[in-house]
């Protein structure tokens, strides 16, 4: 699997298909979930080789079939971002579509501003092209989180996310002893009325959201170390659903009143998925030297 940039915003996908015998057609919607504009381009403009042979839309390919996707400049147009300081990133994995960063706590995912330098920047100027944010982590929570390396891979990995085939795990000290060892929060999260920076739990109106809760160690009378799963990503989640229960997160300071800790204690320890261009099964760790320090 490889990409080759011909410059900027043109660019050439070359990958062996993981997938079983199906039509051109097939692979390109169904699987690889390229929008109907650019399979008219790549159709028209006669950009779809497999074994280096042109190919026609009805055409089958199966699996081990070298597959070439060439996208010209117009085809994907791709909006310019500055780039920021490369060495800000500690990249855990990166192939020729997706790299998996570790974020620091206290950095943003991305800029609010037009020139607010945040790790989409930090990390475009790692990579040497502009990236696309997947998923976001809080600005005051550490760990892993992926990023697109080119606007082909983005929708994938947006399915990816959307039919929760990327787990995301985290973990996370909280206030109190959390007596069930092993319980799943099903409360919906909506905004609250009175503080646009903050979520609660709203029965009636609110959004899905579904958090796997694992206690790992008791810290006796005071913490808890739990491990915690998303089922759904809605924003402040865990924090939300932990605060609601009683057992809001130590360092937070929208859900906690009375923390101490000089950060917030929730780290993304976690993330594996099923890479979509080679069905090869990618788990990353990310560690946190600032969160094993807050620890009991």
């Amino acid at each position: 699997m490889k990409i080759q940039t011909n410059s900027l915003e043109s660019f050439t996908v070359t990958f062996i298909n993981p997938y079983s015998q199906m039509t051109v057609k097939e692979l390109l919607e169904t699987k690889l979930l390229i929008p109907r504009k650019i399979r008219h381009f790549l159709r028209t403009k006669k950009h779809v080789l497999v074994n280096q042979q042109l190919v026609t839309w009805q055409d089958l390919v199966t699996k081990g079939d070298e597959i070439s996707l060439n996208f010209d400049s117009d085809d994907y147009p791709q909006k310019r971002i500055p780039f920021g300081n490369p060495d800000l990133v500690e990249c855990l994995y990166q192939d020729s579509h997706l790299i998996v960063v570790n974020k620091s706590e206290g950095m943003k995912t991305h800029g609010n501003e037009p020139n607010e330098l945040a790790l989409l920047n930090h990390v475009s100027a790692f990579v040497g092209q502009t990236c696309y944010i997947i998923h976001r982590l809080d600005m005051e929570t550490s760990g892993a989180i992926i990023f697109a390396k080119n606007p082909f891979i983005l929708p994938i990995m947006n399915r990816l996310l959307e039919n929760r085939e990327i787990g995301r795990n985290y973990w996370a000290l909280i206030d109190g002893i959390i007596e069930n060892k092993d319980t799943t929060l099903r409360f919906p999260i909506g905004r609250h009325r009175h503080d646009r920076r903050k979520r609660v739990v709203d029965l009636k109106n609110g959004q899905k959201a579904i958090t796997h809760v694992k206690r790992l160690k008791a810290y006796r009378p005071k913490f808890s170390l739990v491990d915690c799963s998303l089922k759904t990503g809605r924003t402040h989640q865990i924090r939300v659903h932990l605060s609601h229960i009683g057992h809001p997160i130590i360092g937070d300071p929208l859900y906690h009143q009375q923390t101490t800790s000089q950060r917030l204690m929730l780290h993304a320890h976690q993330l594996y998925f099923k890479h979509p261009l080679t069905l090869e099964t990618i788990v990353i760790d990310a560690k946190s030297e600032t969160f094993e320090k807050g620890l009991p």
